[in-house]
């Protein structure tokens, strides 16, 4: 048989078929007076046999180490350490499976955040800020939207635990009678300042109002905007008065704290 003979009957390519001989998988058969490859019953066989193999999931490595043990006792290792892979890859998908149908109730029911996709809690309390929001005339501060972005932020770089910790702190903050009014007050006050200089007035007014919504359990992350790559970052995003009212909240809200 050509190479394309034995690729058609096992049902593989011809490339698929070289490279099998360049990996030293399916040794090179005898070669005719025209230099043509010319297959046996056996190349086909053992060809099919790395076919199947690899259709199981097996690496070529792995392939080449089931080929090499005649007696069959390594493949019987090779596959129950492929079955417990599959069965973590199950478990991984499975998990991502529940966390995309949250989401896609959360799209049906037109709840997902611009900002998402975010944790069921986080989309909870951006709902809850749509909502304060579209209570109150006029447009949305700008500031709010950059404050959903940050927690989306932080929520995807901090571990989950802490996370959960943050956001809890966070959920009974705005939970708290009148809290979400003050907190879109301390938005509208933080647009007011995106002209401003820093040495305004209002920064400081801005200041201690932002640094009483912040609860205690806040202060630590917050404070650690304070140094580092990041905390440049951060208030590089603010106009001049408006990091001088938010590094201000930080100190305030630190001296309270201790």
């Amino acid at each position: 048989m050509r190479i394309g003979e034995i690729a058609a009957l096992v049902g593989v390519s011809t490339r698929a078929v070289r490279h099998y001989h360049h990996l030293g998988l399916l040794p090179e058969p005898r070669r005719l007076g025209n230099g043509y490859r010319d297959y046996a019953l056996r190349d086909a066989v053992l060809l099919a046999r790395i076919r199947r193999l690899t259709e199981l999931g097996l690496g070529l490595d792995e392939v080449r180490d089931v080929l090499a043990d005649d007696a069959g006792r390594e493949f019987a290792d090779v596959l129950e350490e492929l079955d417990a892979d599959l069965a973590r890859q199950e478990g991984e998908i499975r998990a991502r499976r529940e966390r995309l149908g949250v989401l896609l109730a959360q799209a049906r029911e037109g709840r997902l955040p611009a900002e998402g996709p975010v944790s069921p809690g986080l989309a909870e309390l951006f709902g809850d800020m749509a909502r304060a929001s579209a209570a109150l005339p006029g447009p949305e501060p700008a500031m709010a939207a950059r404050d959903r972005e940050m927690l989306t932020l932080l929520e995807a770089v901090v571990p989950p635990e802490e996370g959960a910790r943050l956001l809890e702190a966070m959920r009974t903050m705005t939970r708290a009678p009148g809290a979400m009014e003050r907190a879109y007050a301390v938005y509208a006050q933080l647009d007011a300042l995106a002209d401003a200089a820093p040495d305004d007035v209002r920064v400081e007014e801005t200041a201690r109002a932002l640094a009483g919504l912040l609860p205690d359990e806040l202060v630590p992350a917050a404070g650690d905007t304070g140094d580092g790559a990041f905390a440049e970052a951060f208030f590089a995003d603010f106009p001049p008065a408006q990091a001088a009212a938010v590094r201000r909240a930080l100190r305030i809200a630190a001296e309270r704290a201790r």
